[in-house]
């Protein structure tokens, strides 16, 4: 493989890293989260700071506060050398919870990833993280509204329509 084929694999197996960690919030799939990360990895988000099995014990606490969390990647740049890689991630992520008036548990935020990568058994995965907070914004709770069409409704477990047959995970 040429190099430049070579970079174009590196980034995309990187790219599916940070989507499948979304993914893995989306859903409140741990599972799916740590398999981002290698086991000695750091990460520091919203007041925390620590390694993958640490993280996911409170994330877990935190995500359970909500009802829902949509995030929606958007830029990304990647720097490949070697077996590392560093990244900058841009994206907005929706929370949402009862009741709709509290603010602590419905809101939008702008986020940044902040990556470094590594290769290892031929595997990317987070070797560090920092999750940086752009922005907050708050919205009242007349802009939440049920499912107007009454069809499929998302769920942060296995019933949700991405299980119907979709593989699941970082190979």
């Amino acid at each position: 493989m040429t190099d430049s084929v070579q970079d174009l694999v590196d980034k995309q197996a990187i790219r599916e890293s940070v989507l499948t960690y979304c993914r893995g919030v989306d859903r409140l799939d741990l599972d799916l989260v740590t398999s981002c990360y290698h086991p000695d990895a750091q990460e520091t988000h919203g007041g925390f700071n620590g390694d993958p099995a640490t993280y996911r014990q409170w994330l877990g606490r935190i995500l359970a506060r909500y009802e829902g969390t949509s995030h929606l990647v958007a830029n990304q740049l990647i720097e490949v050398a070697g077996d590392t890689a560093w990244s900058e991630t841009y994206g907005v992520a929706r929370h949402w919870g009862e009741p709709p008036e509290d603010h602590r548990v419905n809101f939008t935020s702008g986020f940044r990833f902040v990556d470094r990568f590594e290769r290892r058994d031929g595997l990317w995965k987070v070797a560090e993280r920092t999750a940086v907070l752009d922005w907050v914004s708050v919205e009242g709770p007349e802009t939440r509204h049920p499912n107007p069409g009454g069809g499929p409704k998302g769920a942060r477990d296995g019933t949700d329509a991405l299980y119907r047959g979709v593989p699941r995970g970082v190979s």
